[in-house]
């Protein structure tokens, strides 16, 4: 009686529609694309209930196994290489005693370009001529000229390092707020104890925003998981297939083969890798981030 007086009842009135529009919108696709990937359908003709039939047809589908690999290398290289580039960056710019704010600009303006211009534009650094830009500047030092997006063992690192310059800055932003959250205490008793800049970001940086490192590494790794742009833009999965990634597989499901069941499958199939993923990853990292 007490909730009822104090206005619980109504409360709960006006947040059901609310709750309801969000469930519909949020969880209704989901709920729809499991039903669709027990389904037959091509959104023009009646649907057809297959049951696992999907699941069967990608999972032995030979293109799989090598659109895997190509993501879990995309992801290592990723992690490996492009990882460190937006921490660095944070890092070297929150040192900066005099025009930081001009550092800050320079290091977002990438998020800002939007990524079809973005990767026009590297296409043409990227050209296999000796016109390229970067075959251009190797030529100066007698290297090259290089094939790029081209070549099957380059193309992917190519497609890492422009997928690091575009997403570095935006990263690096969210790393120059948690560095704002350490104390200057800190550094300053580091100072007093002749720590260097190294030293001061080894030991009290890192170890401070380490929370936010091991949560950005997992946004990173799904992120990575779900690579689409860059290869479809760049390569469209060539060459020999070296770009193939699972989300353009289920782009050639879909819109291609017309076969939106085996591309729901598929996606189906990522989500639950990418759930089990985060799991182990929380369990795994729980002890290092509350520690």
């Amino acid at each position: 009686m007490t909730w009822y007086r104090s206005g619980g009842l109504s409360a709960i009135f006006f947040a059901l529609p609310l709750v309801l529009i969000f469930l519909y919108f949020s969880w209704g696709p989901i709920v729809r694309g499991l039903v669709l990937s027990f389904q037959k359908n091509n959104l023009v003709q009646a649907p057809e209930w297959v049951g696992w039939s999907n699941f069967s047809y990608v999972l032995t589908d030979p293109q799989l196994p090598q659109a895997a690999l190509n993501t879990l290398y995309f992801a290592a290289l990723a992690l490996v290489f492009g990882f460190p580039v937006p921490l660095f960056l944070a890092v070297f710019v929150s040192e900066l005693r005099k025009a930081g704010w001009l550092y800050n600009v320079l290091s977002y303006l990438p998020a800002v370009v939007p990524p079809v211009a973005a990767i026009l534009l590297w296409t043409f650094f990227y050209d296999p001529s000796g016109a390229g830009v970067f075959n251009a500047i190797l030529g100066w030092f007698g290297i090259g000229p290089f094939a790029w997006l081209n070549s099957p063992t380059l193309a992917m690192p190519a497609i890492v390092l422009e997928a690091t310059w575009a997403g570095a800055g935006a990263t690096s932003i969210i790393y120059l707020a948690a560095l704002t959250g350490v104390r200057t205490e800190l550094y300053e008793a580091a100072e007093l104890d002749g720590a260097g800049i190294w030293s001061r970001v080894w030991h009290v940086t890192l170890p401070q925003i380490r929370g936010i490192i091991l949560i950005m590494m997992l946004l990173q790794l799904i992120g990575t998981f779900q690579v689409f742009t860059e290869p479809f833009l760049f390569t469209g999965g060539g060459p020999d297939n070296a770009t193939t990634t699972v989300l353009l597989l289920i782009y050639r499901y879909a819109f291609i083969n017309g076969d939106f069941g085996a591309a729901t499958a598929l996606s189906v199939l990522l989500a639950l890798v990418l759930c089990v993923l985060s799991a182990v990853y929380h369990f795994v990292t729980r002890r290092w981030s509350t520690s």
